[in-house]
């Protein structure tokens, strides 16, 4: 199985926690992969404003969708880990998007399905660090292993 995390973001400080989850990840045979995508449209889009810069995030994670696609949103479905750990059942790729400064306009979110990890607001690198570890939780759940007691 192949799992990929795109996020609008810079490279991070807590790479080394992500790399922990990947490594954790292939355990259960699955490939965590993630993607930081910031190009200088993004930048400049960001400058000039709130729609322009959901456009270019858009523009950005169009051509990585596939029928598994989640978007991290606020007003997505809140998934408990079980219900969280059944989206991993249904293919041997899915991606998940975690959106810029912004967020992510209304046509995006119609070819993805939004889920939600927290009615709180995470920076990026918070939200990419809940996900990995959720994204390890569910694997551990499918496989029965005894990490998510």
């Amino acid at each position: 199985m192949k799992i990929n995390v795109y996020c609008i973001a810079k490279n991070d400080s807590y790479s080394p926690l992500y790399e922990e989850f990947k490594k954790q990840c292939k355990s259960f045979g699955a490939n965590l992969c993630i993607y930081d995508i910031f190009s200088s449209d993004i930048a400049k889009a960001q400058k000039i404003s709130s729609n322009i810069a959901q456009d270019s995030y858009t523009q950005a994670f169009e051509k990585l969708l596939t029928p598994a696609s989640y978007a991290l949103h606020p007003a997505g479905k809140i998934l408990d880990s079980f219900e969280f750990a059944k989206l991993f059942g249904m293919s041997m790729e899915i991606n998940f998007f975690i959106g810029g400064a912004y967020g992510f306009n209304q046509s995006f979110l119609k070819r993805v399905k939004p889920i939600s990890l927290s009615a709180l607001t995470f920076n990026h690198q918070i939200a990419k660090l809940v996900l990995c570890e959720q994204i390890y939780r569910a694997l551990s759940i499918n496989a029965s292993h005894p990490y998510h007691k």
